[in-house]
């Protein structure tokens, strides 16, 4: 079993650390942090965040070309816009580790054949259960259904809110990060990118 597609692969050097090895790293996290790693509300913590970091990354043992490989072709002609809007994430910035909460929209238009809906959803997910940038991984789901789909023309929107700068840094509450791909028809035709935009209403105020 090969290393999935769109996965980073590791140095052939490289060694997967330890469960043990995991939770030994957070007990130095603690320590470090001035805390004593053995007293009593802390000392199963190292297994909890061991656990939750396989449910957080899971997405580094997943395809997400695989969720599109299954299309249906009985659509009737269908060939107009297919929008899947307010797909919620939770990511963890790959600078800080901190988390990033939004949602994704994403739209192509179909070429003959589509997917079924929950597919889209999977692939957003299966990239944003990773450590991430938000523009890579706008790049990564637009890039993932034009490769697959192949349809005319493809959309992605997402809407981030960063840990990294609301907690730490600057401490700037209620601010959300807006990045978007688009390919095919979406990025030459102004009408289809228009129409798109419509469909998906981003902001705060809708």
């Amino acid at each position: 079993m090969g290393v999935p597609r769109n996965q980073v692969r590791p140095m052939a050097d490289a060694r997967k650390p330890t469960r043990e090895e995991a939770e030994s790293a957070v007990r130095t996290l603690l320590a470090w942090a001035g805390e004593d790693p053995a007293r009593e509300g802390l000392v199963d913590t190292p297994k909890r965040v061991a656990k939750a970091y396989s449910d957080w990354f899971s997405g580094y043992g997943l395809d997400p070309d695989e969720y599109l490989a299954r299309t249906f072709e009985e659509v009737c002609g269908y060939d107009e816009l297919i929008v899947l809007r307010d797909i919620q994430f939770e990511s963890h910035c790959e600078h800080h580790m901190a988390p990033i909460i939004g949602r994704a929209h994403v739209g192509y238009l179909p070429d003959g054949k589509v997917v079924g809906i929950s597919k889209l959803a999977r692939v957003v997910e299966a990239y944003s259960r990773r450590f991430q940038v938000q523009e890579k991984m706008t790049s990564q789901i637009a890039d993932c259904i034009q490769r697959v789909l192949q349809p005319r023309g493809v959309g992605v929107v997402i809407e981030g809110a960063h840990e990294c700068m609301t907690t730490r840094g600057v401490h700037k509450r209620g601010v959300s990060m807006i990045t978007s791909k688009m390919l095919g028809s979406f990025r030459e035709d102004a009408r289809t990118r228009a129409e798109f935009l419509q469909f998906i209403d981003v902001g705060p105020g809708r």
